[in-house]
């Protein structure tokens, strides 16, 4: 029976927390604020969150019925990084918000790959072999929360900073994006 264990518990919020990187993400939160006009946190959040646990319970078999290691599908999110890291850097668009779509939220890629990334799948899936379930479950929970929270202060955040502080941080964060990308492309196409 799984038991709660508060080093445990820490342990997996703290690697989560680093992977989702939420704090990281608030340049690129601000310039989709910016592109779609809208975020809407707790839609983000709840999506996030419904990928999240879903992947945690059923992933590796869905992956496995597609014939899809993990290694591959790490690839995979790492290159969508890479190409957001690149936006970021190059201040070009490559991810186009297309104005005939119905929604007016920015789903893709918030919730995915970036909240709830490729990055994130495979920590839940080797958290899963060293910890118990229910530390993973409430884990990803407190992450989520993080999430809501900084989506929510996202605009206060953007008054903060100012315009030359958004850049920089974008400029940063997108460099530390492209190097998270690289290190997860690298570590996955050499195990």
């Amino acid at each position: 029976m799984d038991t709660i264990i508060l080093k445990e518990l820490f342990s997996v919020t703290l690697i989560l927390f680093s992977v989702i990187d939420i704090l990281g993400s608030i340049p690129f939160i601000i310039d989709l604020k910016k592109k779609f006009k809208k975020v809407d946190a707790l839609k983000i959040t709840l999506v996030s969150g419904l990928l999240l646990y879903a992947f945690f319970f059923i992933g590796e078999s869905i992956l496995h019925l597609f014939g899809v290691d993990v290694q591959s599908f790490a690839v995979a999110g790492g290159l969508i990084m890479f190409f957001l890291g690149l936006e970021m850097v190059l201040n070009i668009e490559i991810f186009k918000h297309d104005p005939q779509l119905a929604y007016n939220s920015p789903i893709v890629p918030l919730a995915f790959p970036l909240i709830a990334g490729a990055g994130s799948m495979t920590t839940l899936i080797s958290l899963n072999a060293e910890y118990h379930k229910i530390n993973i479950i409430l884990g990803v929970f407190l992450n989520l929360v993080i999430v809501y929270l900084v989506l929510r202060a996202s605009d206060f955040i953007d008054k903060k900073i100012g315009v030359s502080g958004s850049i920089i941080l974008r400029k940063f964060f997108g460099t530390i994006l492209l190097a998270m990308a690289i290190k997860l492309i690298k570590n996955n196409l050499m195990a």
